[in-house]
């Protein structure tokens, strides 16, 4: 074999070598070194958020749960009709009010449902400062919330988007009497 075929095959075999090492054998070696491979999430994924949360008292609002008396002296007054009080959720873009509640009960009290029931004979006393009104009202211990709906990327692409947002008031199963005073 004279000189100028052994370069040809020199030459094819360089050829082949420098091919096979930069075609590599999976996608690291695909990257340059010493950079980091881009994030990939599994699957896109959807999921609630509560932002806030207030205690209040989620009244009843119905005869036989709202009473005012005065000036002075005493309130007694007695539950004398049963009812449901519900979860009113609102807001923006597509969510559902069922999984909101379920991230609530997680987030912020085992105690929040989507309704609470009320039945008669809860009875509460208590007086009324001279020359002021009572005010005594039935209802749910619960929670004011603002919520976020979020959905995450699939891919190498996991930048998160709020999907909608909004505020619930959401009763639990504590229920009792609320009692203020006004001047009038």
């Amino acid at each position: 074999m004279g000189i100028s075929s052994r370069r040809v095959v020199t030459g094819a075999a360089t050829a082949l070598l420098l091919c096979l090492t930069t075609a590599g054998t999976g996608a690291a070696e695909d990257q340059p070194l010493g950079e980091e491979r881009p994030a990939m999430c599994d699957r896109p994924e959807t999921w609630y958020a509560i932002t806030s949360k207030e205690a209040v008292h989620v009244p009843s609002r119905w005869n036989g749960t709202d009473y005012k008396d005065g000036p002075g002296g005493t309130m007694s007054e007695t539950v004398t009709k049963g009812g449901i009080i519900s979860a009113d959720v609102t807001g923006t873009g597509e969510f559902k009010a069922g999984k909101l509640i379920g991230e609530a009960k997680l987030s912020v009290s085992g105690s929040i449902g989507a309704r609470v029931t009320v039945t008669p004979g809860h009875a509460y006393s208590h007086p009324v400062s001279s020359r002021k009104y009572g005010h005594l009202q039935y209802g749910s211990w619960g929670y004011d919330v603002k919520w976020k709906r979020y959905r995450s990327g699939s891919g190498s692409d996991c930048n998160t988007v709020e999907l909608a947002h909004g505020s619930a008031t959401l009763p639990t199963s504590a229920v009792g009497w609320r009692f203020w005073e006004t001047s009038s």
